[in-house]
């Protein structure tokens, strides 16, 4: 939402004016990658690609923007003239907005001037984290319903405005069917799915005309909230004479339950419309669900047919960020451009330096086996038996030599800032992300223990890694 190039951390500004200052604006390469699992599951699903994009093209300095950083004090005149003209060149290498990804390994690949890619880091980070963390959550939701109809509910409780804008979009990529936020689907191009509230019953004079007066106004798509005052008592019995009336007509029910126990009410609601003829009617639930909470309800029978998720999928719940970091990979030095890494006492937060590539390989029924880090300049797509490394362990090694296929993972999506990657509806981004899923191996898609897809480096790029820890311990 906001296109000012103010939407970066501060620390960034000062950066880039001692850049600026100093004359010191080489070609660098950034990734961006993040460093564990969010919910404790066995993969994450990237978004926000396209999204930060769009955010990339508009990301100017209008003259208001100068005049506030004029009126801090500490920003000379030549660099705001240089603000002035900003705008992103570079080029950007990013994985499809879809995919299924794992820890340690790049996203995205930025490929610029050292102030063109400093200042962008917030704003990237900003909106691939979270929206990854999203769609990631709505995933395991998807997953846990045994891919049955998930709706989000969330706006109410996202965390402002763009909190729930992005999280309506990231969580139809991730396996929602529909969102409640009008605005969201407008734009998205999401399906828009809402019934009533409490206070629609509470408002009549009754709990049957209340669900007469809906059903009149909407024969096509009656669903009824039954647990206004007494879920098996009124609000079913009244649900059961309107959905008769509806049934005479040729016309569907749907009934919601939003308070109580889930498991007994769904099923005792289950017979109660069977009994009364209404075999078709459907059943749908909210409150406060999460992955945990639908694979339980499944598990013990319940006959619940869709899911309104809110809270816990547009905040990621008890996990409220995903660990994505950007860090400088390579800088240009002379003719070349020289690796350069972080290195960490602890090794999960040691970067890998380099011009990368990832490549994926898959066995002969497309399931996914394992990723592999390497350097751009390698081509893993054509070799045979392959040695893999692990990437904080010298001695830990894997040999592959049963794999039908391997697929780079990086494509250029933006060169000289300019956008190259064809345009993609949203609709294409979830049939990407629910295709991945299917090419997984459940033991990496289950809510607990999942089993850890193995991420490793060429041996060219272990080489490289660790001749520099090498050198600078």
């Amino acid at each position: 939402m906001y296109k000012s190039a103010l939407f970066t951390d501060f620390y960034e500004l000062t950066m880039t004016q001692g850049y600026f200052l100093q004359n010191h604006n080489p070609r660098v390469v950034f990734d961006m990658f993040f460093r564990s699992l969010p919910f404790g599951g066995g993969y994450a699903v990237f978004a926000g690609l396209e999204t930060f994009l769009d955010k990339l093209k508009s990301f100017r300095f209008s003259d208001e923007d100068i005049q506030y950083l004029r009126e801090r004090g500490c920003f000379q005149e030549s660099f705001l003239e240089y603000l002035k003209e900003f705008s992103f060149k570079g080029d950007v290498y990013s994985v499809k907005e879809g995919s299924v990804v794992f820890p340690q390994e790049p996203l995205m690949r930025i490929e610029a001037s050292l102030i063109e890619a400093q200042v962008i880091e917030s704003m990237l980070l900003n909106q691939i984290n979270f929206q990854t963390l999203i769609a990631t959550k709505t995933s395991r939701m998807y997953l846990s319903s045994r891919k049955g109809k998930i709706m989000e509910f969330g706006m109410r409780r996202a965390q402002g405005a763009d909190g729930a804008m992005s999280a309506s979009r990231a969580a139809y990529i991730g396996g929602a069917g529909a969102t409640s936020n009008t605005l969201g689907a407008s734009l998205y191009g999401i399906p828009a799915v809402g019934t009533m509230a409490h206070s629609w019953v509470m408002s009549f004079d009754s709990e049957l005309d209340a669900f007469r007066r809906y059903a009149e106004i909407y024969p096509e798509n009656t669903v009824l909230l039954i647990d206004t005052y007494d879920t098996l008592g009124s609000g079913l019995e009244n649900a059961i004479t309107v959905g008769l009336e509806l049934k005479a007509k040729g016309k569907p029910l749907g009934v919601r339950l939003d308070s109580g126990d889930l498991c007994y009410l769904s099923k005792e609601v289950r017979k109660g419309l069977d009994k009364a003829g209404l075999e078709d009617a459907f059943i749908v639930v909210s409150n406060e669900l999460d992955e945990f909470i639908i694979s339980q309800l499944l598990s013990e029978g319940a006959p619940i047919d869709s899911w309104g998720v809110g809270t816990r999928m547009v905040t990621g719940g008890k996990d409220s960020a995903l660990t994505g970091v950007y860090k400088l990979a390579a800088r240009e030095h002379g003719d070349s451009m020289l690796p350069v890494m972080k290195i960490s006492n602890n090794p999960a937060k040691s970067s890998t330096p380099g011009i990368k590539q990832v490549y994926r390989f898959f066995d002969e029924n497309g399931k996914m086996l394992r990723d592999m880090i390497a350097l751009n300049d390698e081509n893993m797509t054509e070799q045979g038996p392959l040695t893999f490394y692990h990437p904080m362990y010298q001695y830990k090694t894997f040999t592959l030599d049963d794999f039908d296929s391997v697929e780079p993972l990086l494509s250029m999506v933006m060169e000289n800032g300019k956008t190259r990657m064809k345009s993609e509806s949203l609709s294409d981004l979830q049939a990407r992300c629910l295709r991945e899923l299917d090419r997984m191996d459940e033991s990496y898609t289950r809510l607990l223990n999942p089993h850890g897809y193995k991420i490793s480096l060429s041996k060219e790029l272990k080489t490289m890694k660790f001749d520099l820890i090498q050198k600078n311990s």
